[in-house]
């Protein structure tokens, strides 16, 4: 890599399989929901490096989707009926991203993320589908500011979806699954972003 790309992972385990996957990342965990996310973009908006990438899981929002599938978001937003204050940041280079992903022979999809206060399960997912987004999480949308003006990405890795629900049975499988490939994702992620394009 020879640009310096500044990596925000919300989470400790999300911050550990970056670095397994990519080795010599600058990793900085951001810590989950939007205020930590708030705070952690003023200091990674100070953080040297030529660009930031927001790593780590998400929730799927329609019936297609699967655990381990990549996200690549086009756009980031924060949901519009839990009055946080308007956030929407387009993302750099998604076309590429996704590209890159897919062929490594990950399933990817591209599209908007949004940004919700508590996890969404159920009837909430359904809403935040209808409104028009492919994927949720609770930092993205608010870490978007940390970029402060360099390229800015996201990609995330379902974690659950609809008919994936965390608190099932199966859910352990599916939650290794998705962690294999978000180690693998960061590996790609990291070597094919080009932040100058």
């Amino acid at each position: 890599m020879s640009r310096r790309v500044v990596v925000a992972a919300p989470l400790s385990l999300e911050e550990m399989l970056i670095r397994s996957g990519a080795r010599g990342a600058h990793v900085r965990k951001t810590g989950m929901g939007p205020e930590k996310s708030r705070r952690a973009a003023d200091a990674l908006s100070r953080e040297p490096g030529d660009a930031l990438l927001v790593l780590g899981f998400c929730g799927g929002l329609d019936a297609q989707a699967r655990p381990g599938e990549v996200i690549v978001a086009d756009h980031v937003l924060a949901a519009a009926d839990e009055g946080h204050d308007r956030v929407q940041a387009s993302c750099h280079g998604a076309t590429q991203l996704a590209d890159a992903l897919s062929g490594a022979g990950l399933t990817v999809r591209r599209g908007p993320i949004v940004g919700v206060a508590k996890i969404a399960t159920g009837e909430r997912r359904e809403q935040l589908r209808a409104a028009g987004a492919l994927a949720v999480d609770m930092e993205s949308a608010w870490l978007a500011a940390g970029a402060a003006g360099r390229p800015f990405a996201v990609v995330r890795v379902v974690l659950d979806s609809p008919s994936h629900e965390l608190f099932r049975p199966r859910a352990l499988g599916w939650a290794l699954h998705a962690a294999r490939v978000l180690r693998r994702a960061s590996a790609v992620t990291l070597k094919d972003w080009d932040t100058a394009g």
